[in-house]
């Protein structure tokens, strides 16, 4: 669903939302019965409160054009005409407004999670690394290769994991996937047709969630503190399909499950005869003490582990691995081979070829030195500009952090005003599921790609907004 919203227009944000999704309608580029976006997961896309979506999802659903079902979203109605309408003048002058305001992408300091400082790339080791690679390998490289992916790759992943994180896996329980991405919507399917509800973390990933639920699985949200997942929650919700957790580093509030809750979410396991997915996203760039030992280590057989190189190298190469239990790997593969067959291969090869020389961890260290200054830098410039009261929560580890401003609550119309002073900052309530929690004044800010000017520019300009919101 295209959505082009010009917050600098004078016409309401709710009002835009309203009139393109009913264009959209009767011209049927969004067809009867079809569902459309959460209210979180549309004012997050779009960068604006979810109280705006909800209005304009309202009023569309008062004239007629959606029906909100409780518990399975809103879909547009069926009986509807579809007919073309031709753009009119103030169609155009609207498209023609937004052409000359738009703001270049340059001037927006955008403190979005998840992006690395791709800039630090290690291009001329990578170049080296996949022509050695492409000079070593045999003709039957070229071939198709097992599901599973290059055998040379899931070695070295295996011994790489045992070097750094103390995990100790086979190789053939090693699988070679697209990306994390993939990884969990492989994983997700693999249990479609078993069970109906799976556990996961609230707050989470919203994209996590369309992952699954694009399954058909049902989902459940577990809440989190400071430490991570409240494993005495789980009892209330026997015999899932599996749970999925980020116990190294939660996701996005940043906290390190402990090992009374570790055991208690193993023994969960047991007792209901399920599984853990361990999400374990960006475990390398931990700046205080050694790595977080994996949950994957206290029960092999009941934890998945699913790694990735997205965080730590570049998503560009669309590299991640699975560790499966012995019992799973036989209808992983067969669901794996009717997907895509396998991973593309001849990355396989150069990144197995970098992972051996030493240049993946050569990189993990300047990165780790990059990004430790990063975030120092970023909460120097919040003490500097807003030295008011404030918490970070989730700063030992990972490419973001969440901050606390007592006293602030991140509504619809501040966002807005945030987002005038053309930077982006990211409410903790966009990532809450279901449960009620206070995070109205809980705002997410990734920082690993941008640079120091940036996040000075982008903190000063956060901190004016706020300035004007109190007076």
């Amino acid at each position: 669903m295209w959505i082009n919203l010009d917050k600098k227009n004078d016409r309401p944000l709710m009002r835009q939302l309203y009139e393109q999704i009913k264009h959209l309608i009767l011209n049927g580029q969004l067809a009867p019965a079809e569902k459309l976006p959460s209210t979180r997961q549309l004012a997050t896309d779009l960068g604006i409160s979810r109280s705006t979506v909800l209005e304009a999802y309202n009023q569309l659903i008062a004239e007629g054009y959606l029906i909100g079902n409780h518990g399975s979203g809103t879909v547009v109605a069926n009986g509807i005409d579809v007919f073309s309408i031709p753009p009119d003048t103030a169609t155009k002058k609207c498209a023609a407004t937004m052409i000359a305001t738009k703001v270049p992408p340059s001037a927006v300091i955008d403190f979005q999670s998840g992006v690395i400082d791709s800039s630090r790339f290690p291009l001329s080791a990578w170049k080296k690394a996949y022509q050695r690679s492409l000079d070593q390998i045999p003709e039957a490289a070229f071939r198709y290769h097992p599901s599973a992916g290059v055998m040379r790759l899931r070695q070295t992943i295996a011994a790489y994991l045992r070097r750094t994180r103390g995990l100790t896996c086979h190789p053939d329980q090693i699988m070679i996937v697209s990306g994390s991405t993939q990884g969990l919507a492989l994983i997700a399917a693999l249990f479609q047709d078993q069970r109906q509800a799976v556990l996961i973390e609230d707050p989470t990933h919203p994209g996590l969630r369309q992952i699954i639920e694009r399954a058909k699985l049902h989902l459940i949200g577990i809440q989190v503190d400071d430490q991570g997942l409240l494993t005495d929650s789980l009892n209330a919700h026997p015999n899932p399909a599996f749970v999925y957790t980020t116990p190294s580093h939660q996701y996005p509030l940043g906290g390190i499950l402990p090992i009374q809750r570790r055991q208690k979410l193993i023994q969960y396991a047991i007792a209901n005869d399920t599984y853990l997915l361990e999400d374990d996203y960006d475990s390398e760039f931990r700046f205080e003490g050694q790595p977080v030992s994996s949950l994957y280590e206290l029960s092999p057989d009941r934890v998945i582990y699913l790694g990735t190189f997205s965080k730590i190298l570049t998503p560009a190469i669309r590299l991640g691995y699975l560790i499966l239990p012995d019992q799973l790997i036989e209808p992983y593969l067969e669901l794996k081979k009717y997907s895509d067959v396998h991973t593309e291969a001849l990355t396989q090869y150069a990144l197995a070829e970098f992972i051996e020389s030493g240049g993946l961890e050569k990189h993990i260290w300047k990165m780790k030195k990059i990004y430790v200054k990063k975030r120092q830098h970023l909460i120097d410039e919040l003490s500097r500009c807003y030295p008011d009261t404030f918490e970070i929560k989730g700063h030992a580890a990972g490419l973001h952090m969440v901050v606390r401003f007592n006293g602030v609550v991140f509504d619809g119309p501040l966002i807005n005003r945030i987002n005038a002073h053309q930077v982006r900052v990211y409410p903790i309530e966009n990532y809450v599921f279901g449960n009620p929690a206070p995070y109205g004044s809980d705002i997410l800010l990734g920082y690993a790609h941008l640079t120091f000017a940036e996040i000075t520019t982008g903190i000063t300009r956060l901190c004016t907004a706020l300035r004007q919101d109190e007076s």
